[in-house]
């Protein structure tokens, strides 16, 4: 379990993100690169992705079937409304910085894009608490590495690009057979002009003790970010991988439609956490799912809040008898969102358990959205999952919802769902501000131990980030 990040600073170095403000994410910098790149998508844009990269023809092939794909499907007819998304007006590559595969070190990065992941974080974090570390900006990885001990491990981290060309055979056995680009249409955009990301493997047996990270920005005003996770973990492996995301703010729409792959091997274990902390003009339209086989364990750990849009529902896909998962999430909805966040689980094996607890909040007349999926086939005797939601509303004009979808096959499955909506107690808000704590920070004070449970499980520099983004979005909030 990791440390309380409650701690004061005299029980602990001072936390990495405990200077984060808003001005931290909204920073932009100049984007003269972007000359070079066009807006919209076209067969013409595909095939220069894949020539640039230098892909082996099975990915360009890969790509064209989900051009063909993403423009005959139509947009979801169901949940936010993406009408004002117009695919015209969005930049689907661009690179600021022409390094194939990233640079070796940090160092050589170029000093703009570095002083933006610095005011982040980023590298302190890698120094302090991290065993490896990759770096995104726009379509392209600026930076990856991995600390030698895991390397002699036989553990790869890698540029998802850069994983294309050197294991291709591994690659090609996995990339999107768990998230097909037939299943939706943001899916088959993904497939089509995905770019950068990360790539994962961790060999048998072996079980890393310290996280790994990928932090993805977009800088670029009307930028579409796309990159591709695929983390593979063998039999009897461990592994801890953690994702941040940001973007400035410009008044007109950028999209986010990446897609995360995780597969767990028998025996194996694996946690993804993620602080997605996009701008109000992304629309967060991103796919994760996990296949867990025998006796394994898969675990999702997420917050999101700053996009104008999100749709996001990590899967859990329990093949394996006796495999399990559990899926912990925040979603904060401020004014002009619509947070539509949720979990999927599938239960396919044996005695497979899932437990879902998720937690919203809603400010300023933001929606918050709770979609989930529950299926238990008819092979999935004895199966187990328990399904919880708690909403909390800050004032009378923001909104909360639950709609939960379950299918149920089998009889001696034992489900139990529960939702709870509630608003801040006037009485523990008195409390508070009767012993001298101003109102703002009695608020701030009780949404915090609202979402306590989950953030908790974060690592302790990401639980103060995620904490310090809670207040930031609690500024001004009085309803």
């Amino acid at each position: 379990m990791p440390m309380d990040p409650t701690q004061t600073e005299g029980e602990m170095d001072e936390p990495i993100f405990a200077g984060l403000d808003r001005d931290t994410f909204d920073h932009a910098d100049p984007a003269e690169y972007m000359k070079k790149f066009s807006k919209g998508i076209s067969r013409e844009l595909v095939e220069a992705i894949s020539k640039d990269k230098g892909e082996p023809d099975w990915m360009l092939e890969h790509r064209l079937k989900s051009l063909e794909i993403f423009e005959k499907k139509a947009s979801p007819a169901w949940g936010p409304d993406l009408s004002a998304l117009d695919f015209d007006e969005i930049c689907f590559f661009a690179k600021a910085a022409d390094k194939e595969g990233g640079f070796e070190s940090w160092e050589e990065v170029p000093e703009n894009i570095k002083n933006t992941f610095d005011r982040l974080g980023i590298p302190e974090a890698e120094r302090k608490v991290l065993a490896g570390v990759g770096a995104q900006y726009e379509s392209e990885v600026v930076y990856h590495s991995l600390q030698k001990e895991w390397e002699d491990k036989g553990v790869l981290f890698l540029d998802m690009d850069v994983a294309v060309k050197e294991h291709p055979e591994l690659v090609q056995k996995y990339f999107m057979k768990c998230v097909p680009s037939s299943d939706h249409k943001f899916a088959a955009l993904h497939g089509a002009v995905w770019s950068g990301g990360t790539f994962l493997y961790v060999p048998s047996g072996v079980k890393l003790d310290e996280p790994l990270q990928a932090y993805f920005r977009m800088n670029a005003q009307g930028m579409g970010q796309f990159e591709h996770t695929l983390i593979i973990i063998e039999d009897d492996a461990e592994g801890h991988y953690i994702e941040g995301c940001s973007a400035p703010k410009y008044g007109s729409n950028a999209l986010h439609a990446g897609c995360v792959e995780v597969f767990v091997g028998k025996r194996a274990k694996f946690r993804y956490s993620s602080v997605e902390n996009w701008s109000k003009d992304t629309y967060n339209l991103n796919t994760k799912r996990a296949i867990v086989d025998e006796d394994a364990v898969m675990e999702w750990v997420g917050g999101n809040m700053g996009s104008g849009v999100t749709m996001l529902y990590p899967a859990s896909i329990l093949k394996g008898d006796r495999s399990r998962c559990d899926h912990l999430g925040i979603a904060f909805a401020n004014e002009g969102q619509i947070q539509d966040t949720g979990a999927k689980v599938f239960h396919l094996g044996k005695d497979t358990s899932s437990n879902v607890v998720m937690k919203s909040i809603s400010k300023g007349g933001g929606a918050s959205v709770y979609r989930g999926e529950l299926q238990v086939a008819k092979t999935a005797e004895n199966a187990m999952s328990k399904v919880e939601c708690d909403a909390l509303i800050l004032d009378p004009i923001s909104i909360s919802d639950t709609e939960p979808k379950m299918k149920i096959d089998n009889s001696s499955a034992n489900v139990n769902h529960e939702a709870r909506v509630g608003r801040l107690n006037d009485e523990d808000v008195f409390y508070l501000t009767s012993r001298g704590i101003p109102e703002v920070e009695a608020e701030a004070m009780i949404v915090n131990g609202f979402i306590n449970p989950i953030v908790r499980e974060l690592p302790l520099e990401y639980a103060v980030e995620m904490n310090r983004l809670i207040e930031l979005e609690m500024e001004n909030s009085v309803g």
